[in-house]
């Protein structure tokens, strides 16, 4: 996803096993979609790896210095590629939980409302 502009995720790096039964679908992602994943995002640096002997997996190299890890062994190469788009999209950032379900700048000096307050 682009964030005032820039795209946030910088590298992908593609780990795969060249004999290993989990990496059938990375293998034929990288056969057939990964070519035009590739030359649809020039803003993004597609790295393959060959790790022997271990699962498959995406791993996303972001602007501020944040990694993820996705894990692919034995998915279909259309999971793969939906893995890899929401890598892409993703701003890289931590998940937050938030304390309360409504958040405001300023909030009510009565309380919050709720449905079932009786008067």
């Amino acid at each position: 996803m682009a964030l005032r502009g820039m795209w946030q995720l910088q590298k992908l790096v593609v780990s795969y096993c060249d004999w290993g039964g989990s990496s059938w679908g990375i293998r034929a992602f990288m056969e057939t979609d990964l070519p035009a994943f590739g030359k649809s995002n020039p803003q993004l640096e597609v790295v393959t790896e060959r790790i022997r002997g271990q699962h498959p997996h995406l791993k996303g190299f972001y602007r501020n210095k944040n990694e993820w890890v996705i894990c692919v062994k034995n998915m279909a190469p259309e999971d793969i590629l939906l893995h890899a788009t929401r890598l892409r999209n993703a701003l890289g950032r931590k998940v937050v939980k938030l304390k309360t379900r409504h958040v405001t700048k300023y909030p009510s000096v009565q309380g919050t409302w709720i449905p079932n307050l009786k008067f």
